[in-house]
């Protein structure tokens, strides 16, 4: 079978089970008729980009527009989109994982090779790197100020505060993008490469998140990779987790831990830990989306001889947990996790 008649196949296959695949890479999406309606291939909230669930009047499932950029494409496209993937063939071997066609392959990141981005991730790489380079230290303004406002004491050189961000304020905005104050946060590879920046625009007034329709949005290649924080000694497990907030909040609660940051549930289950590490904590959070990408990655990390435990929030989150309970109840909390799953930690 020729290459292109296999990708042919995957795409048919991906069409087949359209619905299944929005749920899976799309879950801040919603089904509106015959469509999957989502804000961007990023998979941020909104409405701009629709994705048809069964053909229709000579019309093939899977199909896709995103009306705000005029891309277009089938899910083979799309999934390359939406995973920031650096080869086609890393693209096709997600799907075919999806499909249950073959396990996703352990490949250690210290033999991953370094291959060269397509002009387009390129270009939103630089970009993400020029933003980041343009902010200043967190400490004394207003995205300190939200942090702390979640009782968030664990910061690091991976946040910086930028008063100019250009922003967007609807998927199908016609004006010119504004400039908003953002927490914004470097996503970096295992050689500690920029490779995308995080945006999180805030609201003067309140000191919490803009009420804007996608108040965090990502730039540049996200798969694989994770906002990073380090405790400042050397350690061989990590904790991973979803939403900045919420591992950042066990970072507060565990200051000795280096921590990752992969910013979404789908993103969590595609994370590739740097060399060295042999145990990962997965800080989820307490919902179907957080145990599907727990499960997800447990499964491929296990295959390389990582060991994994779960810590899972009492709420639904863990800095619903640190607001209602306190610092030293989530540290007791996260710490009894730990001991029951065969690790024991001074509390000190």
């Amino acid at each position: 079978m020729s290459a292109r008649r296999s990708i042919a196949d995957l795409s048919a296959d991906l069409a087949d089970r359209a619905e299944s695949f929005c749920r899976q890479y799309f879950p801040e999406g919603r089904k509106q008729g015959n469509y999957w309606q989502v804000g961007d291939t990023s998979g941020a909230k909104g409405q701009s980009l629709a994705i048809r669930l069964q053909a229709e009047t000579g019309r093939k499932a899977g199909s896709w527009t995103d009306f705000a950029t005029g891309e277009y494409g089938d899910l083979i496209d799309l999934l390359h989109e939406r995973l920031g993937s650096v080869t086609l063939t890393e693209t096709l071997r997600e799907a075919r994982s999806f499909l249950g066609e073959a396990p996703c392959p352990a490949v250690p990141g210290d033999t991953r090779k370094a291959e060269r981005p397509n002009a387009g991730i390129s270009k939103r790489i630089a970009r993400a790197r020029n933003l980041f380079a343009a902010g200043k230290p967190v400490l004394g303004t207003l995205a300190a100020t939200y942090l702390q406002g979640r009782s968030i004491t664990r910061l690091g050189p991976a946040l910086r505060y930028h008063p100019r961000v250009f922003l967007r304020h609807g998927e199908d905005d016609p004006d010119l993008p504004q400039r908003a104050l953002a927490l914004i946060a470097k996503v970096t590879d295992n050689r500690g490469q920029i490779t995308g920046c995080a945006r999180f625009y805030l609201d003067p007034s309140t000191g919490g998140l803009a009420e804007i329709e996608s108040p965090k949005r990502i730039l540049g290649q996200l798969h694989g990779n994770a906002i990073r924080f380090w405790s400042g000694t050397s350690r061989s497990d990590l904790i991973v987790g979803e939403g900045l907030e919420n591992t950042l909040t066990v970072g507060t609660a565990l200051p000795e831990f280096d921590l990752a940051s992969c910013l979404t549930a789908t993103h969590l289950g595609l994370f590739i830990p740097p060399p060295g590490v042999n145990r990962i904590w997965i800080a989820r959070d307490n919902d179907e989306a957080g145990r599907n990408a727990s499960m997800r990655l447990r499964n491929q990390l296990e295959s390389r001889g990582i060991i994994c435990g779960d810590l899972v929030p009492t709420t639904g989150d863990f800095n619903d947990d640190l607001r209602a309970f306190g610092k030293d109840a989530l540290r007791r909390s996260l710490l009894e996790a730990m001991k029951a799953q065969g690790l024991e930690i001074e509390d000190g």
